[in-house]
């Protein structure tokens, strides 16, 4: 990245202007990813617009809920009745209770899972996993475990401990597609406990059996469940799953990006989203499967559920090298960025915005390619009136940019306007939304001041109330604001004579001009 830029800056100068943090690869490769996984763990807080990592399996509409173990079946007027049954060598009577047993779990209001796990019938479910003989005892049994799985970790742990994993493995390559339906929601709801579990699936080897159910007959409603199972075991970084298991199901999701299928895109964009939450090299995986071009298109969809992940998605693919940065401008993501900025959905606005700053973060071509596809007046408007969270998000993109452009591109983001919404984030709540601000605005007059020019800028500063933030900045009770604020003050603030009479010369054309010193041979026009 410091190859693009200009050469009189040296490199102790980058780290004085608190440069070293705003790149997101060299050196600065670890910085950037922590960043990452700061604003990572705050878009994940956005429950309702991703997938759940459990669900229950509720009856049909046509059978009956919320009523005692009688009314549901005659034969069974308390848990101790059904316990029994269960353990009956008859199987019409194992059948018959194991079905009351899972239409109690099945209630869509309090469920009694512990009452059921307390009764032992845990163990005697995945007992009843082995019989291979009787489908529909498999498949009462299957999606008993799914519903107690989908409760509590410590519920959840109960199926584990009783060893239904890999019993439920082995039920993926039933001769039914209901017993095999069932076991893909139980492993699923089990994945997303957390990387234990997930991990005992995949060496249990569920992925290709898993893949192998993805076929052209395959029902919508089973190919949601395997495609929602196959992005539970992708999920979670605390540690993430073993990459060379999971991105072998890379192909598998390439193709799953062109269902007609919202859910089952949404949770294929989820899975893609985990598999690049990473290094460079599983980035570069995922690239490598061809999604880039459908995904870069999904950033259309009017579907927040789908729109969601997939902005994820190519989020975490601009953090990657510049050939990754660049798979997503060559294939048109800046366009569809830019629309998104003025999104009605905040979260959205705020993601793209994040995505943004990751490629104003990169080399002077990217930054150009930004600003040609007329990303800087959106952005400028979200850093003015976009909600605190959507604001530090642009304060990060204009920052990164005014760190890694070159002279004129930070002509280009002043005469854009950037300089009244950035000084008025100077009075950010957040603390570190007006540090990233106060490196923006010194970038931007230790850029001036090379081409002598920070009399203009500095004045045009104090005419909009910038100066009167910092002074009031240099109370502040963090250090790290007050010492920047000062720093700023004494350097571009503290002359001893009044340049009132000064403001940048305009050209023809009515835009404001900043003219390098006769050193170089840059013209600057802000």
């Amino acid at each position: 990245m410091f190859n693009n830029k200009d050469p009189t800056m040296s490199s102790q100068e980058d780290v004085s202007n608190g440069r070293m943090a705003n790149f997101k690869y060299t050196n600065r490769l670890d910085e950037a990813r922590r960043r990452r996984n700061i604003v990572y763990t705050e878009l994940r807080k956005a429950k309702k617009d991703e997938q759940l990592s459990k669900r229950r399996n509720l009856n049909t509409e046509e059978e009956v809920l919320n009523l005692s173990c009688e009314a549901i079946s005659p034969g069974f007027s308390t848990i101790e009745d059904i316990v029994a049954a269960m353990k009956s060598p008859d199987e019409t009577l194992q059948l018959q209770a194991t079905q009351t047993c899972r239409k109690l779990l099945s209630r869509e209001k309090h469920p009694p899972i512990e009452t059921i796990i307390n009764r032992g019938i845990v163990p005697r479910c995945v007992e009843l996993l082995n019989c291979h003989h009787n489908v529909a005892l498999q498949f009462e049994a299957a999606w008993a475990l799914t519903n107690v799985a989908s409760g509590t970790s410590e519920q959840t742990q109960v199926v584990i401990k009783y060893g239904a994993v890999p019993r439920l493995v082995v039920l993926l390559k039933s001769p039914s597609a209901n017993v095999a339906e069932q076991a893909v929601w139980a492993l699923g709801n089990i994945a997303g406990d957390g990387p234990p579990a997930r991990d005992l699936i995949l060496a249990h080897d569920a992925v290709p059996l898993l893949l192998d159910l993805i076929k052209p007959d395959t029902s919508v409603t089973f190919m949601r469940n395997i495609v929602w199972t196959l992005s539970n075991l992708c999920r979670n970084k605390n540690p993430p799953p073993p990459f060379d298991i999971v991105k072998t199901a890379l192909p598998a999701l390439n193709r799953l990006l062109t269902s007609p299928d919202r859910d089952i895109l949404a949770d294929t964009c989820w899975a893609l989203s985990y598999l690049t939450d990473g290094s460079n090299d599983k980035i570069q995986a995922v690239l490598d499967s061809g999604v880039v071009p459908q995904l870069v298109s999904l950033l259309t969809s009017q579907e927040a559920t789908v729109l969601t992940p997939a902005l994820r998605t190519v989020g975490n693919i601009v953090t990657g090298d510049d050939a990754q940065t660049d798979s997503i401008i060559l294939a048109g993501g800046l366009k569809h960025l830019c629309n998104l900025l003025s999104h009605s959905r905040k979260n959205i606005m705020k993601e793209a915005a994040w995505a943004i700053s990751n490629i104003t973060a990169g080399n002077t071509e990217q930054i150009q390619h930004v600003i040609n596809a007329g990303i800087l007046p959106p952005l400028i408007q979200v850093l003015d009136s976009g909600d605190l969270k959507a604001q530090k998000e642009a304060a990060w993109a204009v920052t990164n940019l005014t760190s890694g452009g070159s002279y004129q591109q930070l002509a280009d983001l002043v005469q854009a306007g950037v300089l009244p919404p950035l000084c008025n984030l100077l009075a950010a709540k957040d603390w570190s939304t007006t540090v990233v601000v106060l490196d923006g605005l010194t970038n931007i007059l230790n850029t001036a001041e090379k081409c002598n020019q920070v009399d203009q800028i500095a004045l045009m500063i104090e005419e909009i109330g910038g100066l009167d933030k910092l002074e009031a900045l240099q109370h502040h009770k963090n250090e790290q604001i007050y010492q920047k604020s000062m720093a700023m003050i004494d350097t571009f603030f503290s002359g001893d004579e009044e340049h009132a009479s000064l403001a940048p010369a305009a050209n023809d054309e009515g835009q404001l001009e900043f003219k390098a010193p006769e050193s170089t041979s840059t013209d600057f026009t802000f």
